[in-house]
């Protein structure tokens, strides 16, 4: 499959689409290691992965989101907006932002108006061209679908005092929704069970990766950014390398010649150009040689990065700006709201109000599955903090955006006047929706008095917590009165554009029986997340003995 592309000199050139199977090394062999330590080495699990086809009109020569970061924040340091505005727009690849069916819930604005940013950054393990393959492309990999190897949800906070970055091992199984291709419109059914979580790109683009955030997570996302890797090595360059550090000589190769080729002496050094991307595809020879490790070593060039960046934020040489900017907009593909310069500047200025001392980087908690991962009971109190705002570096206690003593202006309706509508939110990642609780819930709010709730027969997705929607602030009053009656908590009673009239979603806190006990909210992160602090400046990565050399 071929694609046109604006060059930095004007010219068009004609490129391969394609997919690697594994983000360091290209090898179908690379994967997560199973419980005892080896990996399957063949089966991706992927149904697309054997029979996809490459859809037409989309770049997929993407990265990390280093490579992400790195666009969005130097453009807004450099000011790439004012340099060939109209050129570089044309140069940022556009793509739909959610393939899928259903919608999640904005936050609720704060008491200043102010509602948080949740950007997911997607990497793909494609390298489809000449330049990619020198940089370490794998060859066998060509024409094949894209897996969304990295991917990384930043989530700026609604003051704009803290960031919080998620990220999820490629290897994760979860359910990937229905998504529809908006090119050509082929649907791409439901996952039959739970496949890992980076063959989402595969089915329709990034908006069905978005699609599969969303469900697993409940956290809406306002934007995506997918990169191509091609320009990373002349960003990198033009910082002037990103610190990172090893506790011992490194050498990513096994005897089969895995690897990234990383080679490194202890200590600190600033990687740049082909070793910064060595670093970032690390697997062999980083701690247990698995994905998690990877990621591990991911957050630390993400720390190290953006404080280089802050310290470093002015390039002076008008040839490296215009070659910068050429390179950061041709590696974009973006959602709609992100596709221009303009746009980009703008966010990349919301994300530098963050001090690094507020950026906290975390690992979604998991627990092996054989070769694969699955979400446990602590990546759904992360999620859960993520969707309150509720910073993940401990600095927000006591911070609360609802109080329980805040009442509406807008007076309740009598309770048989209220129309309800209840929803089945209790499917978690680990556990099926319980059984007729729409209409158990409905039930008994009849019994109560509010004879127009109905049972909504359809599973709503993913609800860690019990909450009460409502549409417009005419209704507000009524939606009070729903949770006043079922002891629902007024921080739970929520506005959504996404529903028509009050709507009930029972939760996974309430899979049983007929009276609500709010649980009490424990709003530490935990600590199966490995925060990583951005302000740390003496993380280093752990060298497997395996890979050291003298």
């Amino acid at each position: 499959m071929t694609q046109k592309s604006v060059q930095g000199d004007g010219t068009l050139q004609t490129v391969r689409q394609d997919r690697g199977t594994d983000s360091e090394h290209g090898s179908s062999e690379e994967r997560a290691p199973v419980a005892d330590g080896t990996g399957d080495g063949t089966d991706d699990g992927s149904e697309a992965g054997a029979h996809g086809r490459r859809r037409p009109g989309r770049g997929r020569r993407v990265l990390k989101w280093s490579a992400a970061t790195l666009a969005l924040l130097i453009l807004g340091a450099a000011g790439a907006g004012y340099l060939y505005y109209e050129h570089l727009n044309s140069n940022i690849k556009k793509d739909e932002l959610n393939l899928g069916d259903h919608k999640v819930a904005e936050p609720t604005p704060n008491a200043a108006g102010q509602t948080p940013l949740n950007i997911l950054l997607i990497g793909s393990d494609a390298r489809d061209t000449e330049e990619n393959q020198k940089l370490g492309g794998a060859k066998e990999t060509f024409g094949s679908t894209p897996l969304a190897d990295v991917q990384m949800l930043v989530h700026l906070s609604a003051d704009r005092t803290n960031m919080s970055v998620v990220s999820m091992p490629r290897d994760t199984l979860v359910q990937i929704p229905k998504c529809t291709d908006p090119d050509d419109g082929k649907v791409y059914p439901a996952s039959d069970g739970r496949v890992m979580t980076n063959q989402s790109l595969g089915h329709g683009g990034p908006g069905c990766t978005v699609a599969t955030w969303q469900e697993l997570t409940g956290i809406h996302i306002d934007h995506f950014v997918m990169v191509d890797f091609s320009g990373v090595v002349s960003m990198a360059d033009a910082i002037g390398g990103v610190p990172v550090c090893v506790d011992a000589n490194i050498y990513s190769k096994d005897s089969s010649g895995h690897g990234s080729g990383l080679k490194l002496t202890e200590g600190t050094h600033y990687v740049k150009g082909e070793q910064a991307l060595q670093w970032l595809r690390t697997r062999y020879g980083f701690e247990d040689g698995s994905d998690l490790a990877r990621a591990k070593a991911q957050h630390q060039y993400m720390n190290a990065m953006v404080r280089q960046l802050r310290e470093n934020a002015t390039l002076s040489s008008p040839n490296k700006l215009r070659r910068l900017a050429e390179e950061a907009t041709g590696a974009l593909t973006v959602d709609s709201g992100l596709d221009t310069v303009k746009k980009l500047y703008d966010l990349s200025t919301e994300l530098r109000k963050v001090e690094p001392e507020r950026i906290t980087m975390t690992t979604m908690p998991n627990r092996y599955v054989g070769a694969r991962v699955e979400p446990t009971e602590d990546a759904e109190q992360l999620f859960r903090l993520v969707r309150e705002d509720i910073a993940l570096d401990g600095k927000d206690a006591g911070k609360k955006t609802t109080t329980e003593e805040d009442t509406s202006d807008d007076p309740a309706a009598a309770d048989d006047a209220i129309a309800v509508r209840v929803q089945n939110g209790t499917r978690t990642g680990t556990e099926a929706a319980a059984t007729g609780r729409a209409n158990a819930v409905a039930g008994l709010l009849v019994d109560k008095g509010f004879t127009k709730a109905v049972a909504d027969s359809s599973t709503y997705p993913s609800q860690e917590t019990t909450v009460v929607r409502y549409p417009s602030a005419d209704l507000e009053g009524d939606a009070q009165r729903v949770a006043e009656a079922l002891g629902i908590p007024a921080s739970s009673v929520k506005r959504s554009t996404d529903v028509s009239g009050v709507t009930l979603v029972v939760g996974a806190d309430w899979r049983e029986g007929t009276t609500y006990e709010a649980p009490e909210e424990d709003d530490s992160t935990p600590e199966s997340a490995d925060a990583l602090n951005g302000a740390d400046t003496k993380a280093c990565m752990h060298v497997n003995p395996d890979f050291t050399w003298s």
